[in-house]
């Protein structure tokens, strides 16, 4: 299927520029998505348009990914009810490598002859003076045209600055610099964009008498109508440094039995017969279709060696009958994750130079029992394991040598009652 029609399958097409699909189906075409560095890192809202940029390439046209160097320092008005607070230049240049450095794992830029093209639109804007900018770029759209966007009306009673209100005219630059430079006749994006990206086709045909093209994907919302990409606990990251890729496999895990079709149409790159024949195979088990995106999606983003952690840590924290094995394949960052998911007690170095007796470990150290005749009477139960290894005597010793990386210490007491032991 061309890609649209794959885009429409997957419930991702909002809407396209008349001739869109024609267009893509008489050969190869480069298109495009922007990306500015505002945030330290890619979440998985940005792996929406992401996706699509994957789509793009699969279906055998040429994506370019623009990094936003110089909008992020001006800032879009799209979506926005007030001002955003701009980011310092050194901010926002630490995050567009940072982001740029994840790109080049998600898209393939080997030499495929539609290969991924990575741009910073600074470079567009670096040499260029205000008056050039104003007499070259200003004076193509009126003021009542960006007036007319919806990215403008919506602020017009809250009060749009004119750097905000600029944003259009920088956006729409932007796809004419690409159209020149590489041929690109295609600007993508949520439908949030609509207005911005047809700034960029009118620049086309007004300063080049050229034709352009715009496709449009729907904002990606859960069932209880809030916006996609977010836990509780905030913003789910594509960087292993901010959400561990457990946290990223537990938040596939934990979507809402009904989020579950709409995801695995956005984000599985399994073909359409194969989406369906599980959908009809899981029609009352949703946890299995959330199970196998959850998988594919942590082994995309992170590796399989990351899913094989993942898998471990599960069977640690949730199943009790656990190896020792399992516990000691765990990485240090792991066990960092493990740490963030129980009861955890941070101690000083000091308190194991001499070693501590697991009674005291257990009544003092960690509280994790009221008294050192309930850690004694739990010893003598055999329900008392330290790093998977049962503890027979109340006498028992632990020290630094006992320590897994030598800074955790997993101690349980029965199958539920687990705390972590960090040395600091």
């Amino acid at each position: 299927m061309n890609f649209i029609e794959e885009l429409r399958w997957r419930n991702m097409f909002h809407q396209s520029t008349e001739g869109a699909e024609e267009h893509l189906a008489s050969g190869m075409r480069t298109g495009y998505i922007g990306f500015d560095p505002t945030a330290p890192a890619l979440t998985i809202g940005n792996y929406v348009q992401i996706m699509i940029l994957t789509l793009f390439q699969r279906a055998g046209h040429r994506p370019i990914v623009l990094m936003g160097g110089a909008t992020g320092r001006v800032g879009d008005p799209s979506g926005k009810d007030k001002e955003r607070e701009l980011k310092s230049v050194d901010e926002l240049d630490a995050n567009l490598a940072r982001q740029q450095e994840q790109m080049m794992k998600l898209l393939e830029f080997g030499d495929t002859g539609n290969q991924a093209i990575l741009c910073n639109n600074y470079d567009f804007y670096k040499d260029m003076n205000i008056l050039t900018f104003l007499r070259d770029v200003g004076k193509t759209l009126t003021v009542n045209y960006m007036m007319s966007k919806d990215s403008v009306k919506s602020r017009l009673e809250s009060g749009i600055s004119f750097t905000e209100f600029s944003y259009q005219l920088l956006q729409a630059y932007d796809f004419q610099c690409l159209f020149k430079q590489y041929g690109c006749t295609l600007q993508m994006g949520g439908s949030d964009q609509w207005g911005n990206i047809t700034s960029g086709t009118e620049f086309i045909r007004r300063n080049l008498g050229e034709k352009a093209h715009a496709i449009t994907t729907p904002l990606l919302t859960k069932a209880d109508g809030k916006k996609f990409g977010k836990s509780e606990e905030g913003n789910i990251w594509l960087d292993p440094d901010f959400t561990s890729p457990y946290k990223f496999y537990q938040f596939w895990i934990n979507a809402d039995d009904k989020d579950t079709p709409k995801l695995m149409r956005y984000f599985t790159l399994k073909s359409r017969e194969e989406v369906e024949a599980m959908e009809a195979a899981n029609t009352e088990n949703p946890q299995a279709l959330k199970r196998a995106l959850a998988e594919e999606l942590t082994v995309r983003i992170h590796s399989q060696a990351a899913f094989k952690s993942v898998l471990n840590v599960s069977d640690l924290l949730f199943n009790a009958r656990a190896s020792r094995e399992t516990l000691f394949e765990l990485s240090e960052k792991d066990l960092e994750t493990v740490a963030g998911e129980i009861p955890g007690f941070e101690v000083p170095k000091s308190a194991l130079a001499s070693g501590v007796n697991v009674v005291d470990l257990m009544a003092e150290l960690t509280s994790m029992v009221p008294s050192k005749a309930e850690a004694r009477r739990a010893i003598q139960g055999q329900a008392v394991a330290v790093n998977k290894e049962k503890t027979t005597s109340p006498d028992s010793i632990v020290n630094h040598e006992s320590l897994l990386h030598g800074k955790y210490l997993l101690v349980e007491n029965g199958k539920k009652n687990k705390v972590m032991l960090t040395v600091k």
